[in-house]
């Protein structure tokens, strides 16, 4: 009953306060922006631009219509959530840096901070159609940072149904293969689609009751990772009892017992650690991952709730059906015993699970041998060293507009006002100087603004230079009090993209000594408008990395180290994570900005990808590791290694596979940052899944044999519990 009332009324996923965790308000640029508000009275940033362009010429008379139709909005009051109208056109040179004359007007819209991105951006458009609706107008659409924002949320929420329609196909059909069986899928897809509608519940609930965030990228990763965690971990439930039905001769209850004991441990200590090292996002300083890290982390601990409940208890009422349409045998037979006490079964005809490939044995049988683990994690090393290289020159970007597709409506009206000014001229940056009378030194602040303008990255700079010495005195470029002055900074590069924020930031460090040379040594200098503030959040979330990956890696090591109780064998598990991380970032970086020709990568795309990859590498290991640690209490590790390492990679190779396409799809969504996030996701997991687990990390077990359980002695059975010679032998056998 209550899995029905979940699905019949699904909870809308959307929190009011998604704006600010990317525009905090703490930060320099909002402050800056505040003071120039009180200063002047009204603000030069704005945040949504109509564009109107005819390259071929707009005329005269519309040019003047549509700067009469943007003042008249500022004397009448103007429905909300606008508040006011500035125009711009370039029927008169700005700057060196036009692109063209007489061919576009620009109306910046000014709105209440208090409405949200969809409202603003249909304010807007609503505008247009009041007032420039005869084709004469040319008018292109609507730009800027708002609407742009506006876009990625609808575009989100259209393209939400497909994306997990197609993943759900997939799964369907990688699971179904994997176990030559139709219920098994089910099973995850059941388990996996109830988490999904308790989840969202869940993260609604905390955001009314508790004041925790979802930002809109939140939606589809949710839906990614749950589709994939609980399938994952549905995988290894169902590979426990198929080789615990093999172990049993058949006997279902034998089988039920064993692989819940099993696994269920398994599970647990998996999903801790996924929603620990998600939950570390909370050290970081930036809102947008403070607010992402507790939703993640409530994400998986639903995930890991609903497995651990719902998939044994699945599998417990189907029984041996869970395998049809295979045939398996219903009478129960008593287990013939095996090596070390361990039951095999009687008769090969009860085998319902699918035995390791040919190509898994002899691997793992050639990775027992030192010099053949020494070579094998030699490659896969320098291998990974290799991919992780272009990570070095990676840069971020908030990408706003540049996600879009370049079909988009905010796309087209900002292409059209790059060619008619320049690519900055939906945001332009607000250069704000205040000091003692520095608004009545007009000459000076002729020259600061040609030092600015000649600056690397800078289109063009708006100032006393263009306007006349009354509309100056009006209080557009000179506060009323004449403490104050403001220059308006238009860059040749996409406002939110890296290069403009790398701009800005030279830019920054070169000011104080542009302000000597212009005569203004003695004044303060800030920046205020979306570059500002995209140079904050890019700069804050760069310096947020080595505090989460300090917490995030500590967090891993304490919850590995309690399930393996070792110290040492986590060290190089974390390591060996770390590494297909900055490989899967490495070619993301290659892929996207090299080829693909991106000015950067999306801000949170390598630090969402870095915590769950580091996380969902560190269930994958206590899966993989933690069954070799059961079968080396009964076996020496290199024989533990041969038993375990095969059964588990078959399912650690099908649960990254399934995982992987979870976070693949997510490039069905047309938006830059997904396809980013997607590819470095699915890259990611699968590196980790058939290059990591399968070869470096069976290659390190052997090289360090058992000390890997360091401070343990424990490990291994009590005939082979003596001292190993260094490197585990080295060619001969560890028992």
């Amino acid at each position: 009953m209550l899995v029905g009332l979940l699905i019949a009324n699904p909870p809308s996923f959307s929190t009011p306060d998604e704006t600010a965790s990317l525009i905090p308000e703490e930060s320099a640029a909002a402050e800056a922006e505040l003071r120039a508000v009180e200063r002047f009275g009204f603000p030069l940033s704005s945040r949504t631009v109509v564009v109107q362009h005819d390259s071929a010429g707009l005329s005269p008379f519309v040019q003047a219509e549509s700067i009469l139709d943007a003042l008249a909005l500022n004397q009448t009051t103007p429905a909300w959530p606008v508040l006011g109208a500035i125009p711009l056109t370039n029927a008169v040179p700005l700057g060196q840096g036009q692109g063209e004359t007489g061919t576009a007007v620009l109306t910046y819209m000014f709105m209440d901070p208090t409405s949200d991105f969809g409202q603003q951006h249909a304010a807007a458009r609503q505008y247009t159609q009041d007032r420039l609706e005869r084709p004469e107008d040319h008018v292109v659409g609507v730009a800027g940072s708002v609407p742009a924002r506006a876009q990625q949320s609808y575009l989100l929420d259209t393209h939400l149904p497909l994306v997990e329609t197609l993943t759900v196909a997939v799964i369907f059909l990688l699971v179904g293969l994997a176990f030559r069986s139709l219920v098994v899928p089910l099973v995850a897809l059941l388990a996996s689609g109830i988490a999904v509608v308790s989840t969202i519940w869940f993260l609604v609930f905390l955001s009314e009751h508790v004041g925790v965030g979802a930002p809109a990228e939140l939606k589809p990763v949710v839906v990614a990772l749950l589709l994939g965690v609980v399938t994952d971990y549905t995988i290894f439930y169902a590979t426990g009892f198929t080789a615990a039905l093999d172990r049993h001769g058949g006997d279902v209850r034998e089988a039920i017992v064993e692989s819940v004991g099993v696994y269920t441990p398994i599970v647990l200590a998996a999903g801790l650690t996924v929603a620990a090292g998600t939950f570390s996002l909370v050290v970081a300083e930036s809102g947008f991952f403070r607010a992402f890290g507790p939703a993640m982390a409530a994400t998986i601990v639903v995930g890991c709730v609903v497995s651990l409940t719902l998939v044994p208890a699945l599998i417990a009422i189907l029984g041996r059906r869970l395998m049809w349409p295979r045939a398996v045998a219903r009478g129960r037979r008593r287990a013939v015993a095996g090596p070390a006490g361990h039951p095999r079964p009687a008769d090969p005809a009860d085998r319902v699970s699918a035995p390791p490939s040919w190509f898994i044995r002899r691997l793992t049988q050639l990775l027992v041998r030192p010099v053949t683990a020494f070579l094998a994690a030699l490659v896969c090393v320098a291998a990974l060293v290799a991919c992780s290289l272009p990570l070095a020159r990676a840069q971020l970007s908030a990408g706003f507009t540049s996600s879009l597709p370049a079909t988009n409506t905010v796309s087209e009206a900002s292409a059209a006002a790059a060619q008619a000014f320049a690519p900055g001229v939906t945001s332009p940056t607000t250069v704000l100087v205040e000091g003692d009378g520095v608004g009545r030194r007009l000459d000076a602040l002729r020259v600061l603004q040609r030092e600015i303008a000649a600056e690397p990255g800078v289109a063009t700079v708006i100032g006393p230079g263009q306007l006349p010495l009354d509309r100056a005195a009006q209080g557009v470029v000179v506060s009323p009090d004449g403490n104050a002055a403001r220059l308006l900074l238009v860059f040749d590069s996409e406002p939110l993209d890296a290069r403009a924020i790398a701009h800005l930031a030279q830019l920054r460090e070169r000011l104080p000594g542009l302000a000597d040379r212009a005569g203004f040594g003695d004044a303060r200098m800030s920046f205020a408008g979306d570059t500002a503030l995209a140079e904050g959040l890019v700069s804050g979330t760069a310096s947020d990395l080595l505090r989460i990956a300090v917490v995030g890696l500590l967090v891993n090591f304490v919850l590995l180290a309690g399930f393996l109780r070792a110290l040492v064998a986590p060290v190089y598990l974390l390591l060996s994570s770390c590494l297909a991380l900055t490989a899967s970032l490495g070619l993301t970086t290659w892929l996207f900005v090299d080829v693909l020709g991106a000015d950067g990568l999306v801000f949170y795309v390598p630090f969402a990808a870095s915590v769950l990859l580091v996380s969902l590498g560190s269930d994958y290991n206590i899966f993989g590791v933690g069954r070799t640690w059961e079968e080396a209490h009964h076996h020496p590790l290199r024989e533990a290694i041969v038993r375990a390492m095969p059964e588990t990679s078959r399912a650690i190779t099908t649960a990254g596979l399934a995982l992987a396409v979870s976070f693949g799809m997510l490039a069905v969504i047309p938006l830059a940052s997904f396809h980013q996030l997607a590819f470095a996701m699915a890259v990611g997991i699968l590196i980790d899944a058939l290059l990591v687990r399968t070869v470096l990390v069976p290659a390190m077990l052997t090289l360090v044999g058992r000390f890997s359980a360091w401070p343990r002695r424990d490990l291994g059975p009590a005939s082979a519990r003596r001292p190993e010679s260094a490197g585990a032998g080295w060619g001969r056998p560890s028992r």
